[in-house]
């Protein structure tokens, strides 16, 4: 039985604070959490259900995000069409970047921000995260182009930091000579 999350909306000052490290072994809600996010993305990239649920697309989620100031961010990345790999990482930190900046050419948006949001998001072209599995096994991604945005986004989830923070209020858009548009 499949149930939509609850996202907190950008108005909610939950989203506003640091989350704190999360200890192991995980508690059967963290792991269960884990799950329903999973699902919830992935119904969501799915045409037919996210209709059925009337599902936002999205494609990485951060505990904060439903309310639980824990360092967990999940994304389920859709590699080819209809097949998915699923990235769970606890108490993730990004180690590594690269010099070379990007930004999604449409602008990044948010499971929690309900409106168009115009501009730019600078972000890496490519980072190295490491953390741990969800069993507590140490890990560490290599993540370039849209996942490596992806990875900082909701990174930036976990300490407080929204998306369109990271905007140029002066300048919110740039063209291919000052930043590689993907």
């Amino acid at each position: 039985m499949f149930k939509p999350l609850n996202i907190l909306d950008e108005k909610n000052k939950t989203l506003r604070k640091k989350s704190k490290d999360v200890e192991f072994p995980l508690s059967k809600k963290d792991k269960d959490t884990i799950d329903q996010i999973i699902k919830h993305l992935t119904y969501s990239q799915i045409e037919k259900y996210a209709e059925k649920y009337n599902l936002r697309p999205g494609m990485g989620l951060a505990f904060p995000q439903l309310g639980m100031l824990k360092r967990i961010i999940v994304i389920v990345y859709e590699y080819e069409d209809g097949k998915f790999k699923n990235y769970v990482i606890v108490n993730p930190k990004i180690i590594s970047h690269s010099e070379e900046k990007v930004a999604l050419e449409t602008g990044e948006g948010c499971l929690s921000v309900n409106r168009e949001v115009e501009g730019h998001v600078p972000r890496y072209a490519r980072v190295t995260i490491t953390g741990y599995d969800p069993d507590g096994e140490k890990i560490t991604i290599r993540a370039r182009e849209d996942l490596s945005v992806a990875f900082q986004h909701e990174v930036d989830h976990l300490d407080g930091i929204l998306f369109f923070d990271r905007i140029d209020k002066k300048k919110p858009f740039y063209n291919e000579n000052e930043i590689r548009l993907i």
